[in-house]
């Protein structure tokens, strides 16, 4: 499955289209749909105009409704949009149906986390965990998207060879996963070794939303020189360095170990991509400790810390002995629905920020500002305090 969108000098022009729940706050679908216009940029299109609409939950059919489709096929017409991209993955039916009405590539949530994924990944086991993901997202589409051709060549084929023709498709696509799932495992047997051979060394693992600043972390606690973009997924594939902190002056230990940063997680994240990352997110199951990286200046952070949770659950780290980081704090800023608002305080100092719900949470939580350096002697301090309680 080829990467859908051109990232060449002049990007593609496209609308965001959203379905807004009765039981979500207007103030939540505005962000998704921030969300996913970054994720569009990221993957190299401009945004022209956002579409949304209030439903009890989307169209089986179409996703949004007839009149909200009128609306947007005008649009694309008047300005030359090249695709329309959905927040939610759609079904095969949803997007033979969308095509028929707007005249325009039709892009879903999960497509275009898949292209950016595939834009991204530079080694051999990412590639292929790409490319395996792509694959199963689209082994279930070929009927649809085959429905979709013979219909434009006037109906011709829709039986007999037509049929024939998806079989060997689909027959295709299911050895091309079986190559892929082969290849995996045979990369992991690597992987498997190398984390063998360090066994015996302490490891962290930085975990944490994407866009929120692990590979700056990773890079300032290191040394290192790991890929760092205000980008969406901008690291892709495990990075493993080694940290030695100076010893500690009553104990004269010093404090060494491997620090490894993953790929990041984000909301409706496709189930593809979970399956086939998991043995790169065997470096988060088996470390010993995780340090969750938080944006603590999105508006969303709450939620955010709550989607990594849940996906660490899903994979079986959910019980790991976690440092939480709130990273950003020189840009945070209050909700002024919060019991924590200061009157008396015009910046949210470390002090201000420790009187706060989020300081309550456990007794391992840290705030820093990994742009600036601010705060990360204590945030080594706690490092340093999990690690020798193991």
């Amino acid at each position: 499955m080829k990467s859908k969108l051109n990232t060449e000098k002049h990007p593609e022009k496209a609308i965001l289209i959203g379905v807004e729940p009765k039981n979500v706050p207007l103030k939540s679908s505005q962000v998704y749909l921030d969300e996913l216009e970054f994720l569009a940029y990221t993957a190299g299109a401009k945004t022209l105009k956002r579409f949304t609409q209030r439903l009890e939950h989307a169209n089986p059919k179409t996703y949004i409704g007839k009149g909200k489709i009128e609306e947007v096929t005008a649009y694309v017409k008047q300005h030359g949009i090249d695709l329309a991209i959905f927040d939610d993955e759609l079904s095969p039916s949803q997007i033979r149906n969308l095509e028929e009405f707007i005249h325009c590539k039709i892009v879903d949530r999960s497509s275009l986390i898949l292209d950016i994924f595939a834009k991204n990944a530079r080694t051999a086991q990412a590639r292929t965990q790409v490319e395996l993901a792509q694959s199963e997202y689209l082994l279930p589409r070929l009927t649809g998207m085959w429905t979709h051709l013979q219909k434009q060549k006037g109906g011709i084929g829709m039986k007999g060879p037509g049929e024939k023709e998806i079989e060997t498709d689909r027959r295709v696509i299911r050895d091309k996963i079986a190559k892929l799932k082969q290849e995996l495992r045979d990369i992991d047997k690597q992987a498997v070794t190398r984390r063998k051979n360090r066994e015996s060394q302490k490891r962290v693992a930085l975990v944490g939303y994407t866009n929120v600043g692990k590979s700056t972390l990773i890079n300032l606690l290191a040394k290192a020189d790991v890929l760092a973009q205000d980008k969406l997924f901008a690291t892709l594939d495990s990075t493993v360095r080694k940290v030695v902190f100076p010893p500690d002056p009553i104990t004269y230990k010093p404090c060494i170990f491997l620090l490894s940063d993953t790929v990041g997680f984000i909301r409706k994240l496709p189930h593809q991509l979970v399956e086939s990352f998991k043995s790169t997110l065997d470096e988060v199951i088996e470390a010993d400790i995780l340090l969750h990286v938080v944006d603590v200046s999105h508006a969303q952070f709450e939620e955010q810390m709550e989607t990594v949770s849940e996906t660490l659950a899903e994979i079986g780290a959910g019980e790991k002995n976690i440092i939480t980081i709130f990273n950003k704090i020189d840009k945070y800023k209050p909700d002024p629905t919060s019991d924590d608002i200061f009157e008396d305080e015009a910046i949210y100092d470390i002090e201000t920020l420790r009187k706060t719900w989020m300081a309550k949470l456990n007794d391992n939580i840290v705030f820093v500002s990994a742009k600036d350096g601010n705060n990360i002697d204590e945030l080594k301090d706690l490092i340093r305090k999990n690690l020798e309680e193991l």
